[in-house]
This record gives C-alpha cells, sequence and structure tokens, in this order.
C-alpha cells in the first residue's frame, strides 16, 4: 500500500503509536495542530498532562511530529504520515451500495474510451472532493507516423510531424547553418526509420539517449538529425495522456492555500509532463501506491499526498487512475475508493 519503506515500529513504544494515530485521525479531521488535553482525551488515556507532554516529546524527537511556531500543539510531519499509513491505519471496505453506486456510474460513463476514463476521473473528484486523475490507455497513446523537414530561409527549418492519430505538429526549428533539402530528406528519411511506430514517449526517451552517445554511433549529420527531432517531440506530447477532474476542490483545503502554492500546482496540471511521469512510475505497481508530500520527488507537489491503483484488461495494466489531495486527506477513505474504481474500471473495459 505504500511507496516508501515504513517507519521501524521497533523504536515507537505501543503508547506513543497509539498517541500519535489519534493526533493524526484528529488533524485529518480539523487541520490545526493538537494539543495535549484534546489529544489525551481522543486516545482514551487517563494520563496527567505531564506523562502525554513526554510522550509527545519523544515523538517530536523521531521526527514523526513536529511543533509549528505559532501554536503549542503538534502536526504530524511526513514521516509520521508514512508511519500511520504503513502501520496504524486501518483500511475498511466500502458498503456494497457504495461499491454498486461506483459500478454504476462506471458503466454509464460513455461508449468511447475516453469518455468513459473522464468519467472517472469526475467520479473521483466527486467521491472524494479532491483531484481525481486517469492516464490514458497505453495502447491509445499518441505515436510516431513520420517526420519531414522543408527548408526555410535565415538558418531555418519547418518540421511536420505526424502522428497515428492523423495530428500534424509544425514547428520552426532555428539552426546552425542552412540545410538544404536533399540533406533534409536524408535526415528525415534516418528518423522515420528509427521511430515509426513507436509511442512519442518512448521516442523522447530514445533521442536523448541517442544524443548523448552520438560521438560514438553518428556522424554529425545524423547527430543534427536527433537534436531537431528533439525540439519537435518535447512539444507534441498528447494532450490526453491523462486526464484530470476536481483541481478546484483543492482550493478549500487551507494546507494548501496559498495562492503561489496553487498557481504552481495549477501549473503543474496544465504542463501535464511531470505528474505523468509521477503517475507512470505507478504502471507496474501492485495495487495501491501512497506518495505523500515530498516522497513524489517533485517540489510543486509538496503538501499534497498522491493515492493510485493501475487498472488492468486481461490482467495487463493499461494505465494508473487516483487522487490528488492534501497530505492529511482522509486515506481511510480515499484508499478503498482508489482500489475499488480501478478494478472496477478494468472489468467494464475488458467488456467493452
Amino acid at each position: 500500500m505504500s511507496a516508501k519503506q515504513p517507519v521501524s515500529d521497533t523504536v515507537v513504544s505501543e503508547r506513543a503509536q497509539r498517541f500519535l494515530k489519534a493526533l493524526i485521525e484528529r488533524y485529518i479531521r480539523d487541520g490545526q495542530p493538537v494539543g495535549s488535553r484534546t489529544l489525551a482525551k481522543d486516545a482514551g488515556l487517563d494520563l496527567s498532562p505531564a506523562t502525554v507532554r513526554n510522550v509527545m516529546a519523544d515523538l517530536e524527537d523521531l521526527g514523526l511530529v513536529s511543533s509549528p511556531h505559532t501554536s503549542a500543539g503538534r502536526i504530524p510531519t511526513i514521516t509520521g504520515f508514512r508511519m500511520f499509513i504503513d502501520s496504524l491505519l486501518t483500511v475498511q471496505d466500502l458498503q456494497e451500495q457504495e461499491v454498486e453506486r461506483i459500478r454504476a456510474e462506471i458503466l454509464t460513463g460513455g461508449s468511447e474510451n475516453t469518455d468513459l476514463l473522464a468519467s472517472v476521473s469526475r467520479l473521483l473528484s466527486g467521491v472524494t472532493h479532491m483531484a481525481g486523475v486517469v492516464t490514458v490507455r497505453r495502447q491509445e497513446r499518441t505515436t510516431f507516423r513520420q517526420i519531414e523537414f522543408l527548408p526555410l530561409s535565415d538558418h531555418r527549418v519547418l518540421a511536420i510531424l505526424v502522428t497515428n492519430a492523423g495530428e500534424v505538429h509544425n514547428r520552426i526549428l532555428r539552426t546552425h547553418r542552412d540545410f538544404d533539402r536533399a540533406e533534409l530528406d536524408q535526415a528525415a528519411n534516418f528518423l522515420n526509420k528509427s521511430f515509426a511506430g513507436q509511442d512519442m514517449e518512448s521516442v523522447r526517451e530514445r533521442v536523448l539517449k541517442q544524443l548523448n552517445d552520438t560521438r560514438e554511433h553518428f556522424d554529425q549529420r545524423m547527430t543534427q538529425a536527433l537534436r531537431m527531432a528533439g525540439e519537435v517531440v518535447n512539444v507534441s506530447e498528447s494532450r490526453e495522456e491523462f486526464l484530470i477532474a476536481g483541481q478546484t476542490n483543492l482550493m478549500e483545503f487551507a494546507d494548501l492555500a496559498s495562492l503561489e502554492q496553487l498557481r504552481k500546482l495549477f501549473d503543474a496540471f496544465t504542463e501535464k509532463r511531470e505528474i505523468l511521469h509521477l503517475l507512470d512510475q505507478f504502471q507496474h505497481a501492485d495495487g495501491v501506491q501512497i506518495f505523500i508530500g515530498e516522497e513524489s520527488g517533485y517540489q510543486l507537489l509538496n503538501g499534497c499526498s498522491v493515492v493510485t491503483a493501475p487498472y488492468q484488461v486481461n490482467e495487463k495494466v493499461v494505465g494508473v487512475l487516483g487522487v490528488i489531495g492534501p497530505t492529511r486527506m482522509n486515506y481511510e477513505r480515499v484508499i478503498p475508493v482508489v482500489d475499488v474504481t480501478a478494478r472496477i474500471l478494468g472489468a467494464a473495459l475488458k467488456n467493452q
């Protein structure tokens, strides 16, 4: 269920774990630092305030909670959330009536795959009140069909990239010198022979790799062809690599309410590449996976958690779906929703 190794339970006493669980559950509900009195009451332990403070100090020393400068209460750290998810959280199955409601919404989501996947992203957003994401099935992703270069004046070249979906991407490239038509045809032939039929992500990766190896394996003309191809494929990414719904729900969470943070987060949703790269890491994951805050490796997602599950058709993973929200999301609720939705979506696609 996790994306990182769990915190060792051996360093945290059973009583301290109980306090950590109570603190995180209260923080998830209220979004505010939790004081010692509230914590003792929530944990159901008859302890003196001094004892509670000592336990909280121990948890803070272990890096599981922290004290905001403006409050005497504590909030969980990323490490604390990780221990909570890996060791202390008990996830309950969804009630059958809710499973049936999710199934009914997916089955009526549309006959076209893209419509169906878009309806699933909206479903995840609606059920969790956060942002729902679904990657497009891999076999439906844009693939490289052919490229053509036309010479222009003033060290410029017009690149025309055609994809399997019939999309045409035009871009004017600036080069270090003028190229004649024969040179450009030779470059295009080399690229078409090398990349035709491959999905754009694979083309991008191979172009970058081969550029790193050009001194040993390619002459100057082929190196220039790769450079021009790299400029084109980096702007031709399909707009439907993943579908997202409910981004504005994140504005309702006070811990994500910074206008600057929201702007950067929405920019990431729009640009998509970093989010897609993160989701692609879950393609071959086993079941529900969770990244908390900085664990994602993307600064734009600090303060957010990502809960995902792969969906399969005929026991083959074809995509990933999930939820993006604040680190204090209700994991007990979100995890089974993501898991069940992935299973139902796979079954629905299998029957199409």
